[in-house]
């Protein structure tokens, strides 16, 4: 009785690594910290400032007191607070992020994924057209043979 041999967990981890999606996915990954950074530059370097033009120059520091008596900060801070500043900036980060993703790659991608659609159906459309052009012109020599034969010399 002959027993096929299962692959190893070292051949399979290979097999593994070695598909081109994986290896996308860890690029992705790589940019998209990198990425992070940049955004969590611009929220805390121009964001912030801005709204620190209205309120504190640190999201962070937004709160709200649910019980009282809110003092300190800190592991010195009595209370119970809701710090609400730090949701904001990282919802705004995220936007940030998302408009960025979408303006600068998916939109480009898609209008070009688009556009080449397109040119692959033009180009499938003409090439229909050759063909059934080609069809006609078959036809009209067919018929112009059996014409010059005349009605009674058709061979079919």
């Amino acid at each position: 009785m002959s027993e096929k041999k299962q692959p190893g967990v070292w051949e399979g981890f290979k097999a593994f690594l070695m598909r081109g999606n994986v290896i996308d996915l860890a690029v992705a990954v790589v940019i998209g910290a990198a990425f992070t950074n940049i955004v969590n530059s611009v929220v805390k370097g121009i964001i912030n400032p801005l709204v620190g033009a209205i309120g504190t120059q640190s999201l962070d520091s937004y709160s709200s007191c649910l019980k009282d008596p809110c003092t300190g900060t800190g592991d010195t801070a009595t209370g119970i607070r809701i710090m609400w500043g730090s949701v904001l900036g990282a919802t705004l980060s995220f936007v940030i992020t998302a408009a960025v993703v979408y303006f600068l790659m998916v939109l480009p991608m898609s209008k070009f994924l688009a556009r080449q659609a397109a040119r692959q159906k033009a180009k499938e459309g003409a090439q229909e057209v050759i063909e059934v052009s080609e069809l006609e012109v078959l036809k009209e020599i067919r018929d112009a043979l059996v014409a010059q034969r005349g009605p009674g010399n058709s061979r079919n």
